[in-house]
């Protein structure tokens, strides 16, 4: 396995820490053999079954070695720092099946690291052919079969002398029933670790303001006045070096000036200056960032991306309109009023004005909003992301997206076929038109394809409309009575002319008309 065949991967911790994975090199091997060095002597024992001085230095030449077909050694490192191994080395090759191992720093044990180098090895092996990974335990080592417990495989166990051998097939395909079951495991983890992330961003204890300026109508004031007269409850602080307070709201002079421990910050600077401040923001200790700078180019956004992902940020947009969560009483948007609290969930790939109007509308129509994230170029948070918050908020009761592109639509799917179980989720199909998709902007150039979406709509259960008005309405029949558990439909009118013209559209939609005494 090289660096280049299996790049580095983001994922995140039970907490909602991002941490990287990715292949051991030959040059990793000093890190290896210092992070086994300070393991304590129970860590060690656990580990090896032995405490020999000599194991950390035969471990890290192990999972340094070149790449071969018969073994593979994944690296978990946070703000670059190694914090876990893993490793498969394949037993007799015809029987298909490889010995997995693992170690974590002792600072990151119930922290997930394990969970996730197994996840990837899985994936790998599975890859390769491999049909069944085994492993070697000591029965005390409690967090290590909590690991293998919880990894939605089929383990077969046995014990002697003290050591559990364990055993795991690996899904084979799409038709082995055990692939829907780890996949089920899989998403319920990821789910938790989704919310956990997002916290920091719909749910900030805190929020700074970067970019807000002395003028009202400029969009960091506008931000910084919304949270301000929103109900926030939290401390807000506003980055700006000319001036000491802006709307009641201290000003610091820059990013390192700020206090410690800010969850979220809301970038409204020009362009160039964006991904210094997001380095900024990293060291500082920031969470979550919100980026309404618009214009970035492919490698700015690229960069931008990646010091999101060393220093454990998640991040709305570039090019957003903000976001606003009404239980925590945050208004970080530059709309002209505050959304109604309420009951749908909004996440939008698009410009400030179709947000602002469809906030609106629902607001007058009695829904009002529970949380909105515009997604803007959507390179970090995406709208699979914002259906597993909705999943797990008890304020919401409706989802409604407006998605341009979706990127891994398969994941896609099974999330929001999950989510659609309990929370209805509907979407309006853009660019159904030659003109509406050269009209759409910039992003339509890497739109998923109409059919793709249209397809995937269909089969993941989400309720696609043709327009705003068609999802408005949609969404206030949602809200006003719970979905059909079924497709059965009574029809009951005072004329045959109406009955069968409500027959014939059910027909169309695909429901079933019962047939009543």
């Amino acid at each position: 396995m090289s660096a280049d065949a299996e790049p580095r991967v983001y994922a995140l911790l039970t907490d909602g820490t991002t941490i990287e994975i990715r292949p051991a090199r030959a040059d990793d091997l000093d890190a290896v053999r210092n992070m086994h060095e300070k393991l304590t002597p129970d860590s060690l024992y656990l580990r090896f079954f032995s405490m020999s001085p000599s194991a950390a230095g035969q471990e890290a030449l192990r999972l340094c070695r070149p790449p071969a077909p018969d073994h593979a050694a994944l690296l978990a490192l946070m703000e670059g720092e190694l914090i876990g191994c893993g490793s498969y080395e394949c037993d007799d090759p015809p029987s298909r099946s490889a010995e997995v191992a693992f170690t974590v720093a002792d600072d990151m044990h119930n922290r997930g690291v394990g969970m996730l180098l197994l996840e990837h090895l899985i994936s790998l092996g599975r890859n390769r052919g491999l049909h069944a990974f085994t492993a070697e335990t000591l029965s005390e080592n409690a967090l290590m079969l909590r690991v293998f417990a919880d990894a939605g495989l089929q383990a077969h166990r046995a014990l002697a002398d003290g050591v559990y051998h364990l055993t795991f097939p690996l899904p084979t395909g799409e038709a082995d029933v055990a692939l829907g079951t780890y996949r089920d495991a899989v998403a319920k983890r990821e789910r938790s670790a989704t919310v956990a992330s997002l916290r920091h961003v719909l749910a900030p204890a805190s929020v700074a303001v970067i970019g807000a300026g002395r003028r009202p109508g400029s969009v960091g004031r506008a931000i910084l006045h919304n949270i301000m007269t929103g109900g926030f409850p939290g401390p807000v602080y506003a980055v700006n070096p000319a001036v000491a307070e802006l709307d009641g709201v201290p000003c610091v002079p820059s990013v390192a000036a700020l206090p410690e421990h800010v969850d979220l910050a809301v970038i409204a600077t020009p362009a160039a200056a964006v991904t210094g401040i997001a380095e900024e923001c990293g060291r500082r200790g920031v969470k979550g960032l919100v980026v309404l700078t618009a214009g970035l180019d492919g490698a700015g956004r690229t960069e931008l991306l990646d010091i999101c992902r060393r220093h454990g940020m998640r991040m709305v947009g570039p090019a957003s309109f903000g976001v606003a969560d009404t239980s925590a009483g945050l208004d970080a948007t530059f709309a002209a009023r505050h959304p109604e609290p309420g009951s749908a969930g909004l996440a939008l790939q698009s410009t400030g004005g179709t947000g602002f109007v469809l906030v609106e509308h629902l607001s007058r129509i009695g829904i009002g909003i529970s949380s909105l994230v515009s997604l803007g170029d959507k390179d970090d948070v995406s709208g699979e992301d914002m259906l597993l918050w909705w999943e797990s908020d008890t304020a919401t009761k409706l989802a409604l997206l407006y998605l341009e592109s979706i990127a891994n639509p398969p994941k896609f799917a099974r999330t929001a076929r999950r989510v659609g179980r309990s929370v209805p989720v509907l979407t309006v199909i853009v660019g159904r038109s030659m003109t509406g998709r050269r009209l759409a902007g910039a992003r339509a150039t890497a739109a998923t394809p109409l059919l793709t979406r249209q397809a995937l709509f269909e089969q993941a259960g989400v309720i696609a409309t043709a327009n705003l008005g068609e999802l408005l309405d949609t969404a206030a029949l949602l809200a006003s009575q719970p979905a059909p558990a079924g497709s059965r439909v009574a029809v009951v009118s005072n004329t045959r002319g109406a009955v069968g013209l409500a027959a014939d559209a059910c027909s169309d939609a695909g429901l079933q008309v019962a047939g009543l005494a």
